[in-house]
Protein backbone atom coordinates (compact mmCIF):
# COMPACT_ATOMS: atom_id res chain seq x y z
CA UNK A 1 0.00 0.00 0.00
CA UNK A 2 1.92 3.57 -0.94
CA UNK A 3 2.34 6.11 1.90
CA UNK A 4 -0.44 8.44 3.24
CA UNK A 5 0.32 12.07 1.26
CA UNK A 6 -0.15 14.98 4.23
CA UNK A 7 -2.25 17.76 3.00
CA UNK A 8 0.05 21.02 1.58
CA UNK A 9 -2.35 23.35 2.52
CA UNK A 10 -2.51 21.68 5.99
CA UNK A 11 0.69 21.71 6.53
CA UNK A 12 1.23 25.20 6.15
CA UNK A 13 -1.28 26.12 8.26
CA UNK A 14 -0.87 24.02 11.33
CA UNK A 15 2.18 23.18 13.49
CA UNK A 16 2.38 20.38 15.94
CA UNK A 17 3.69 20.94 19.76
CA UNK A 18 6.16 18.59 21.45
CA UNK A 19 2.89 17.40 23.51
CA UNK A 20 0.54 16.61 20.14
CA UNK A 21 -1.36 19.36 20.42
CA UNK A 22 -2.21 21.32 17.33
CA UNK A 23 -1.85 25.21 16.75
CA UNK A 24 -3.54 27.33 14.45
CA UNK A 25 -3.53 31.16 13.54
CA UNK A 26 -6.59 33.80 14.36
CA UNK A 27 -9.01 34.99 11.83
CA UNK A 28 -9.98 38.09 10.97
CA UNK A 29 -6.23 39.50 11.25
CA UNK A 30 -5.90 40.13 7.41
CA UNK A 31 -8.05 42.94 6.12
CA UNK A 32 -10.52 45.90 7.25
CA UNK A 33 -8.22 46.41 10.21
CA UNK A 34 -9.11 49.81 10.77
CA UNK A 35 -11.97 49.63 12.76
CA UNK A 36 -10.64 46.94 15.14
CA UNK A 37 -8.88 48.24 18.47
CA UNK A 38 -4.85 47.66 18.62
CA UNK A 39 -5.91 45.23 21.73
CA UNK A 40 -8.19 43.16 19.46
CA UNK A 41 -5.27 43.18 16.63
CA UNK A 42 -2.58 42.39 19.16
CA UNK A 43 -4.67 39.39 20.80
CA UNK A 44 -5.30 38.20 17.33
CA UNK A 45 -1.68 37.60 16.50
CA UNK A 46 -1.38 34.87 18.88
CA UNK A 47 -1.71 31.25 17.76
CA UNK A 48 -4.29 29.43 19.64
CA UNK A 49 -4.82 25.70 20.01
CA UNK A 50 -6.83 23.49 17.69
CA UNK A 51 -10.27 22.72 19.45
CA UNK A 52 -10.96 18.63 20.18
CA UNK A 53 -14.11 18.20 17.83
CA UNK A 54 -11.59 19.76 14.65
CA UNK A 55 -8.43 18.13 16.30
CA UNK A 56 -9.32 14.33 14.26
CA UNK A 57 -9.92 16.24 10.87
CA UNK A 58 -6.36 17.96 11.17
CA UNK A 59 -4.95 14.95 12.45
CA UNK A 60 -5.99 12.78 9.24
CA UNK A 61 -5.09 15.57 6.74
CA UNK A 62 -1.74 15.88 8.55
CA UNK A 63 -1.63 12.29 8.37
CA UNK A 64 -0.74 12.27 12.16
CA UNK A 65 -1.20 9.57 14.35
CA UNK A 66 -2.51 6.77 11.89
Amino acid sequence: MPKMKTNSSAKKRFKVTPSGKIKRAQAFKNHILTKKTTKQKRGLTKMVVVSKPDMGLIKNLLTIGK
